[in-house]
């Protein structure tokens, strides 16, 4: 990243109303003291620190790894992204901000509302570390947790096997959700705008179906995950920041403000998209009409999109104009989760269960919500050409999925591929649809959409026909903890995967 969000200035310039008596909103919380330490102020910063790095690094690196990214001609400060590569430093800034920043902020939150009682300040700060911690295991496998905040002088806490801090996240859900009731009162935040509790309920609910749902490939989750799904209270409304954000310096939309605008000085762009995304959204002779709110027509009116593992050649074919770019705007949301994921997740709940009717049906509202959250008509169009069927319900809800979040969440697609399996590497290559010493052979047709394929110049420790399964542990995790443990291999899945 360029650049991540200054809390002050974020939080100063946004209009916020305090569950507190009072609030204010010049002081800067980079430096709090015992005064102004107040969970309406630590609350806001956390959130800032994981808007910057939710929303701008995971969804760069997400949308790399998931194959709706790829790397614009003659730039190169995301190729190794798209050759399906993470180094221990790449990541790094991203591990401290969600750490050292959103979680010790967090934790601040969680000790004060619990010694005060306040059930819906600390259930929301219990969601979104539970969200937090979840991006950190699906990205690492094991990450410091039980260690993480006992002690902040300590440099070398355990790390912590994902599948032990899923359990305890779902633990800490359920706690936190045994104290709440809807009427409770929530702190200063920039999620919900209403002070009570019964959004934050909701949200509470749909983190807890995303880890029951990845654990229940490993584990047998099936009674807490009747029981969640009988309550059926999750979100109405997609959980995302929006209307936060404006066309200034600092507070800008983190994608945009990295890729798009030139405040800070950089007028370089490197992400456009993706051939494969591309060909699965528009083939035999069928355009999705949401593509038209995930990415912008090139020049010629048309969507284009590059190869994974290559930046092309700077000749006059491949101009800036020739490539795909995604939709971003300065007050684009960041999405935590959405209503079609959370109707997807249910989809493949009722498909475990062998309950097809079900199943379809929720298949179907996943569909109808992604495109209603685009503004866009079409569902039933999608529905028919793409129906569900139970016999290969991993493959009909991955793509679907893998679609619908593409101008959403990345990276969480990142995360179900890796799960679902689907999208799948077909049998074409990067290298066969392109070969670098011709600057001619660039062939999008040989493409068959809804797989996946071997960028060029793909990573050797990943190789052909396989995904970045996990990242090295983060250089400002790992360098100086001796209880860092060895690091498994690019291509070992985290617990949920495997």
């Amino acid at each position: 990243m360029k650049k991540v969000f200054l809390i002050a200035t974020i939080v100063s310039g946004l209009t916020l109303t305090s569950c507190d008596s009072y609030l204010d909103i010049n002081q800067s919380p980079n430096s709090p003291t015992e005064e102004n330490m107040t969970s309406s102020i630590m609350m806001p910063a956390a959130e800032a620190n994981l808007i910057a790095t939710y929303g701008d690094y995971m969804r760069i690196v997400g949308g790399y790894f998931a194959q709706y990214y790829a790397q614009t001609f003659g730039t190169s400060n995301y190729l190794d992204y798209s050759q399906f590569t993470m180094s221990a430093t790449r990541s790094s800034s991203a591990y401290t901000q969600l750490t050292s920043r959103t979680l010790k902020s967090l934790d601040y939150v969680l000790r004060f509302s619990r010694e005060e009682q306040e059930w819906g300040t600390y259930l929301a700060a219990t969601t979104l570390k539970a969200f937090t911690y979840q991006v950190l295991v699906d990205c690492y496998g094991e990450v410091p947790y039980t260690e993480a905040m006992q002690d902040l002088a300590n440099i070398s806490p355990k790390y912590d096997d994902g599948s032990d801090i899923y359990d305890a996240l779902v633990d800490s859900l359920d706690f936190a959700l045994s104290k709440v009731v809807a009427a409770n009162k929530v702190c200063t935040n920039m999620l919900f705008a209403d002070q009570d509790a019964t959004n934050w309920i909701r949200f509470a609910n749909a983190v807890k179906l995303k880890l029951l749902m990845r654990e229940s490939g490993v584990k047998n989750v099936q009674a807490k995950l009747d029981a969640l799904v009988a309550e059926n209270n999750f979100p109405v409304e997609d959980v995302e920041y929006k209307g936060i954000f404006k066309n200034e310096s600092g507070q800008m939309s983190p994608f945009y403000a990295e890729e798009f605008s030139s405040a800070w000085g950089s007028t370089q762009q490197n992400v456009i998209a993706n051939l494969a995304i591309i060909g699965t959204m528009q083939q035999s002779g069928y355009t999705d009409p949401r593509m038209a709110k995930f990415f912008k027509m090139n020049g010629d009116k048309k969507y284009v999109g590059g190869l994974s593992g290559t930046n092309f050649s700077t000749s006059k074919t491949y101009k800036s104009t020739y490539w795909c770019r995604p939709v971003a705007s300065y007050d684009m949301p960041v999405s935590l989760i959405s209503v079609s994921e959370i109707e997807f997740f249910l989809s493949e709940y009722y498909a475990k269960k062998n309950d097809a009717a079900n199943a379809a049906a929720h298949y179907a509202a996943a569909v109808e919500a992604s495109f209603a959250s685009a503004g866009v008509d079409g569902a039933d169009a999608y529905i028919a050409k793409f129906p569900y069927e139970q016999n290969k319900y991993k493959q009909v809800i991955g793509v679907a999925k893998w679609v619908a979040l593409a101008g959403v969440n990345t990276f969480e697609s990142w995360c179900e591929i890796r799960r679902l399996d689907y999208p799948a590497f077909g049998a074409v290559k990067g290298s066969d649809m392109y070969n670098l010493k011709d600057d001619e052979s660039f062939d999008p047709d040989l493409y068959v959409a809804g797989t996946l394929y071997t960028p060029i110049q793909v990573f050797g420790e990943v190789g052909a026909n396989k995904l970045l399964e996990r990242w090295p542990y983060a250089e400002s995790s790992s360098a100086r903890n001796g209880n860092a443990p060895k690091f498994p291999g690019y291509t070992t899945p985290v617990f949920w995967g495997k």
